[in-house]
C-alpha cells in the first residue's frame, strides 16, 4: 500500500522564521524544456532535453505581525540575497521529505476581498545563479529532514537520529539550516551534518559545518559539499553555552 501524506502537516521555513502559521498552500514545480529535432525520416516527433527550471509558490493569510507574512515577504522582494526556504512535507519527523530552495522572490500579491480574509501569494524563481549551489539544479531540490525542529535544552544537544540514504552517492549535496528561536547564553552553538557508511555512526565524519550560531542569535544558512556522501547522514549540535534552549531545522539533499 502507498503511504500517502496529508498536506496539513506541511511546515514552511523562510530564512530564520517559521512561516507555517501564515500559509495554507505550498507548490513546487520543476520542469525541463524540450527542443524538437524531428527530421524527414521520422514517423513521430522527436525531442531532446533542454534547460531545467524550477518555481515555488506560497499562498496564505496576510498579517501585519512583527516577523509575520507581510513584513518578511516584503523584505525579500528585490533583495540581492536570495532567501533560504524549506518546505517540510509531514514536518517534524526525521527522515521525512523536504524541499529546500534558494530562490528569488518574483511576485508578492495581496488580496483584500470585501467578505473574506485578506490573503497573500508569493512566487519564487529558481536559478542556477542562486549562490554557491554546486550542482543544485533549479535552485530547488528534494531532500530529507534531519531534525524535528523542536526546542532542545543546551545540555541535551548532541547527535540526532540518522537517516538511511539507501546507498552512498558521489556528487555531493546541500544542507539548509534555519534557527528560528535561540535563548542559549554564554557561548556559540555548532551545528553539523555528519555521514557514515554504518547506521551506528561508529566512524562518523563531518560532512557539512554551518557557521557557529552566536548566543541568542537567529539565523539561516545553506552550505554545499562535494564528493562522496556516505549512506547514512545525521545532524549534530554542540554548544559552549551554559543556559537556555535552541530550535533548529536542518534538511539535507544529495546531488
Amino acid at each position: 500500500m502507498p503511504t500517502f501524506v496529508h498536506g496539513k502537516g506541511t511546515e514552511v521555513y523562510l530564512d530564520e522564521f517559521v512561516m507555517t502559521p501564515y500559509f495554507n498552500s505550498a507548490d513546487v514545480t520543476l520542469t525541463n524544456e524540450t527542443a524538437e529535432v524531428t527530421s524527414f525520416s521520422d514517423t513521430s516527433k522527436a525531442y531532446i532535453l533542454g534547460l531545467a527550471d524550477g518555481t515555488l509558490s506560497l499562498n496564505g493569510m496576510w498579517t501585519a505581525d512583527t516577523d509575520g507574512s507581510d513584513e518578511e515577504l516584503h523584505a525579500i522582494l528585490g533583495s540581492a540575497t536570495a532567501p533560504n526556504i524549506t518546505i517540510a512535507e509531514a514536518g517534524g519527523t526525521i527522515g521525512n521529505r523536504a524541499t529546500i530552495a534558494r530562490t528569488q522572490e518574483t511576485n508578492y500579491s495581496i488580496s483584500n476581498p470585501v467578505a473574506d480574509v485578506s490573503t497573500i501569494t508569493a512566487d519564487f524563481q529558481g536559478t542556477s545563479n542562486s549562490g554557491a549551489l554546486g550542482t543544485m539544479t533549479y535552485g530547488i531540490t528534494s531532500g530529507v529532514q534531519l531534525t524535528t525542529a523542536s526546542s532542545i535544552d543546551y545540555n541535551a544537544l548532541g547527535a540526532l537520529t540518522g537517516v538511511d540514504g539507501a546507498a552512498a552517492s558521489t556528487a555531493g549535496g546541500a544542507a539548509l539550516l534555519h534557527v528560528p528561536t535561540n535563548s542559549i547564553g554564554g557561548g556559540t552553538t555548532t551545528i553539523k551534518v555528519q555521514h557514515d557508511s554504518a547506521s551506528n555512526f561508529a566512524s562518523a565524519a563531518d560532512l557539512i559545518s554551518f557557521t557557529a550560531v552566536g548566543a541568542g542569535a537567529k539565523t539561516s544558512e545553506m552550505v554545499v559539499c562535494s564528493g562522496t556522501v556516505n549512506r547514512y547522514v545525521r545532524a549534530t549540535a554542540t554548544t559552549a553555552g551554559s543556559s537556555g534552549s535552541i530550535t533548529f531545522m536542518v534538511s539535507f539533499a544529495r546531488f
